[in-house]
């Protein structure tokens, strides 16, 4: 056993020291200094990475930090819910702002901000994204008819990219350095209306959603040059969706061998965004062996800490 003991302000230590000494805390300090010896065993064992999050994150300065672990091809796969792909476009337009969570919402909506707690985004982000996704998917059609099949959502991202000169967006990285992002639920939001505008349009414009299922399914089992399993690792931030998609494909290939967890919600619900990696442990989607470590708190704070140690962890 450790014994508590907290930080030795005296003695001159980096943001990684910081975070690693907090194993000896207690309480969720413990958890996300913990974190940081399963990010060394992470990179010692090269194992593939996946970082899921939600829109809400990219709503927030994290958006940069997933450019960066792209720009760096410290992760290997992104799933996000579409919110994601829209705020990403959206912030290469214009910038969000930060306002106040207590404010009359009736006002801001008269001025034309629209809030996400206490960021606050323009209309005017929404009227240049819906302005670009008519011209860009009217691009997608034209490549849809010649090539005789429906583009999937990691393909439409990956074209996506293509249009961001942005060098602090999520999609000019990740479609610069090849990393997929996955999105189950691309019929969300804002980006599921510019979709369906195009379908008005064109009758036979569609995307195939079945054949990211099969390309997720296919990067996470397949085998190593030896033919072993490949090692894989997930970051998970909040929940839904992306969560599930992460662990429910790393269950066909026996579970995941290392699981970070940075959540605010709680597992008496029921709700899979609460579930801890001991309860997906009992569906096969965490080895039974994996090194793992759930942190309760908000991942624009706790994940800017990790991120930051996972720079020092990858540069070594």
């Amino acid at each position: 056993m450790e014994k508590i003991v907290g930080p030795n302000f005296d003695n001159d230590i980096s943001i990684s020291d910081l975070v690693e000494s907090m194993q000896k805390v207690g309480f969720q300090a413990t958890h996300l200094g913990n974190a940081i010896e399963i990010l060394r065993k992470i990179k010692e064992d090269n194992a593939f990475l996946f970082l899921t999050f939600t829109s809400n994150m990219t709503s927030s300065g994290l958006r940069e930090i997933f450019a960066w672990l792209c720009k760096e091809k410290i992760v290997n796969v992104l799933i996000t819910t579409v919110g994601s792909v829209e705020e990403d476009l959206m912030k290469s337009f214009g910038d969000f702002y930060a306002g106040h969570s207590k404010v009359n919402d009736a006002e801001l909506r008269d001025r034309g901000l629209n809030r996400i707690y206490n960021i606050l985004v323009p209309n005017e982000r929404y009227e240049a994204f819906e302005k670009f996704m008519e011209k860009f998917l009217e691009k997608i059609y034209e490549k849809q008819k010649k090539e005789g099949k429906q583009i999937s959502p990691s393909e439409l991202f990956f074209e996506l990219g293509k249009e961001i000169k942005d060098d602090i967006s999520i999609l000019h990285w990740a479609t610069k350095n090849k990393i997929p992002i996955f999105c189950p639920a691309i019929t969300d939001g804002s980006f599921g209306v510019a979709l369906m505008m195009a379908k008005e349009k064109h009758k036979d414009f569609g995307i195939d959603v079945v054949a990211d299922t099969k390309k997720i399914y296919e990067i996470t089992t397949e085998k190593q040059e030896n033919g072993e399993d490949k090692k894989t690792a997930a970051i998970i931030l909040g929940g839904g969706v992306p969560k599930h998609h992460a662990i429910l494909f790393n269950s066909l290939k026996g579970g995941l061998d290392f699981a970070i967890y940075i959540t605010t919600a709680s597992p008496e619900s029921g709700s899979l965004s609460g579930a801890p990696p001991e309860e997906a442990m009992s569906w096969g989607k965490v080895k039974e062996n994996a090194a793992f470590t759930s942190v309760k708190g908000d991942a624009t704070i706790l994940f800017t800490l990790l991120a930051y140690c996972m720079k020092d962890i990858w540069k070594k």
